[in-house]
């Protein structure tokens, strides 16, 4: 799949989940590209906490996330990305490390989508509660985790079709401006 065919096909799909293992091959190829994301003054401030063991993953999820998200129970795999705001880079009172992991978790979610993996970013969830069951220090933060897994059935587009449909995205109009704010970018 071409970089743009993956960014305009991926889409979150938690309801699609199955609980077919995923090989740690794909598992790896995810985290590579993860891990290959670009981030401020190259400090690549991220980890991954990667959980396969399906007991780990229903304490996690029954424990931790929020009613929305106990649907996670069904993946195979389950990624925690989190960091350690203490070595981050702080410039003009902007946190760069929070944006540094949205980098490394867009490429996973990418690879993803190209390995025709299911994926579903969640923040619904209590930080406090996940640290204690995965034992990540009390000075990190956890940013965002996400199921990864098969869809249930068919492929990935199969799946990911109905979903994206429904998607609605602003007009690239209505967001961008020419040279300066408010002088509108003629698109299309």
């Amino acid at each position: 799949m071409e970089t743009i065919k993956a960014i305009s096909s991926r889409t979150s799909l938690k309801t699609q989940l199955s609980s077919k293992p995923v090989e740690q091959d794909k598992i790896n190829q995810v985290l590579e590209a993860a891990r290959l994301a670009p981030s401020a003054r190259n400090l690549q401030p991220w980890y991954f906490v990667v959980i396969t063991d399906k007991k780990i993953i229903e304490e996690v999820v029954t424990g931790a996330f929020s009613e929305g998200n106990q649907i996670a129970k069904q993946a195979p795999v389950m990624i925690v990305i989190c960091a350690d705001p203490n070595d981050d880079v702080v410039v003009a009172g902007k946190e760069y490390y929070l944006f540094d992991l949205g980098l490394a978790m867009e490429n996973l979610l990418l690879a993803a989508t190209d390995l025709g993996l299911v994926t579903h970013p969640m923040a619904g969830f209590s930080e406090g509660k996940l640290k204690g069951f995965l034992g990540i220090p009390e000075t990190f933060r956890v940013a965002v985790i996400t199921p990864l897994a098969y869809p249930i059935s068919g492929s990935y587009t199969d799946s990911a079709q109905e979903r994206l449909k429904q998607r609605s995205r602003k007009k690239l109009s209505e967001i961008t401006y020419l040279n300066r704010w408010g002088k509108s970018l003629k698109v299309g």
